[in-house]
């Protein structure tokens, strides 16, 4: 969550905010947060003063003043009245806190999800001549390609034509937006996984298999609940959520302690199956594995210190594209707008491929620098020598590799005219095909 001091001192600062996000609708609870924090720090002030005098009352009647019990007992009445007022007030404020998004960072631009900005191109793009206007216009002129005369296929239909997943079965055994993945997909699926990791390895990121069910706490301190309940999936009768991106379980796995500052940045990669309802995609890529229910991804997280978190920030979108790049998958880096930013990022790029077959640059990976937004919800710190104060880290995440969704950007971006599919040749020496073909 953010500061509370900014709330209190700067209160407009946090009002513009939220219009710049588009949630107006929240502006209220500033007002209400800060007239609770009044009321609580009235009370504090309050019960300091009662403890003071509860003691000096306890030293009086040591010392043979026998008729002040009855006044100490009055006073320790108001004090456990003030304290379970202390309480209810602090978890009031608390719940509206949590209410409130990260602070946007000021590079970040207005408006909504078609208001990203976008910030570079690499690759050149296979573009069918039927959509070379929308080509034109999505890359600013500032891309180069080539033009097809024949029409690239749908990365769903390339997906059951070569035989790599059955969609069918598996909404039969699981329901809908679940498959099997099989055969050539699975070696394709590995070999990206392990390719992801040797990049990750040679920067210097640890390797982590992490829990993929994680409590309450760690969802709250991601800022994933409240806000997004309905987006994941919950253990019924337990304390215990399955996550949507290693994410979670990299940033809770600091919680509640003091990391020395000397041995920062801390560069975390994690890879997990991943878990999502995609509540809010009703209608939206039914058809494939472009959006599905459950998915291996590679999440890169890093703690670092506020000084150096906005270089940390470009850096590990840079390290996501090394890894499109030896892919040979053209895309665009866009500025995603306030609108459309996740509830804890202060600013986010998301890496856009170039779809031939729809004809348009679809997402496959978001980097966020989330500020001390999550690690003050998880009460992460630093200092860098004994003694000091702490003060909370910084914190940012970034896909490394999102597996389906890559597998759609090779299928789209190296199909070829007869419906086969050239594979990359930086995934040969990890088992996968050298080209698929249909079946």
């Amino acid at each position: 969550m953010i500061d509370i001091n900014i709330i209190r001192e700067s209160p407009e600062r946090v009002i513009e905010d939220l219009k710049k996000r588009g949630m107006e609708e929240r502006i209220p609870l500033v007002e209400e947060i800060r007239a609770l924090d009044e009321k609580w720090r009235k009370t504090v002030t309050r019960l300091n003063q009662l403890r003071a005098e509860r003691n000096k009352l306890t030293r009086e009647i040591a010392g043979g003043k026998r008729e002040l019990i009855e006044k100490a007992r009055e006073v320790d009445r108001e004090i456990e009245g003030l304290e379970e007022e202390e309480r209810r007030l602090r978890e009031m404020i608390r719940e509206r806190m949590l209410r409130i998004p990260n602070l946007t960072h000021e590079s970040v631009p207005p408006g909504g999800e078609d208001d990203a900005v976008p910030v570079r191109f690499w690759g050149k793009a296979r573009v069918w001549e039927g959509h070379l206007e929308r080509f034109k216009e999505e890359s600013l002129g500032k891309m180069e390609y080539e033009v097809l005369d024949w029409r690239p296929k749908h990365h769903a239909d390339l997906v059951v034509d070569l035989g790599i997943a059955d969609l069918e079965r598996g909404a039969k055994v699981a329901g809908s937006r679940l498959c099997y993945i099989k055969g050539a997909g699975e070696k394709l699926q590995s070999a990206l996984i392990q390719y992801a990791l040797e990049v990750l390895e040679k920067e210097g990121f640890q390797l982590f298999y992490p829990p993929m069910l994680v409590r309450e706490f760690a969802m709250e301190g991601t800022g994933f609940l409240p806000e997004f309940a309905e987006d994941i999936y919950k253990v019924e009768g337990e304390d215990l959520y399955l996550i949507g991106t290693a994410e979670v379980a990299l940033a809770a796995y600091h919680a509640n302690e003091i990391l020395d500052e000397n041995d920062l940045p801390l560069k975390y990669a994690g890879i997990s199956s991943c878990f999502r309802t995609e509540a809010g995609s009703h209608g939206k890529d039914t058809k494939g594995i472009f959006r599905i229910h459950q998915f291996e991804k590679v999440e890169m997280y890093v703690y670092t210190t506020p000084e150096d978190s906005w270089n940390m920030h470009e850096y590990m979108i840079g390290v996501h594209e090394k890894i499109i790049q030896g892919l040979e998958i053209p895309y665009r880096i866009v500025n995603i707008a306030a609108g459309d930013l996740g509830f804890s990022a202060a600013k986010k790029y998301d890496l856009e491929a170039w779809f031939p077959g729809q004809g348009k640059f679809r997402e496959l990976a978001s980097g966020s620098n989330t500020t001390d937004y999550q690690t003050r919800r998880l009460n992460v710190r630093i200092r860098k020598n004994p003694g000091e104060k702490p003060r909370y880290a910084h914190s940012l995440n970034c896909t490394a590799i999102a597996v389906q969704r890559t597998i759609t950007a090779i299928l789209s971006a190296h199909q070829r005219e007869d419906g086969s599919v050239r594979i990359p040749r930086v995934l040969w020496k990890y088992g996968a095909p050298k080209e698929l073909a249909p079946q």
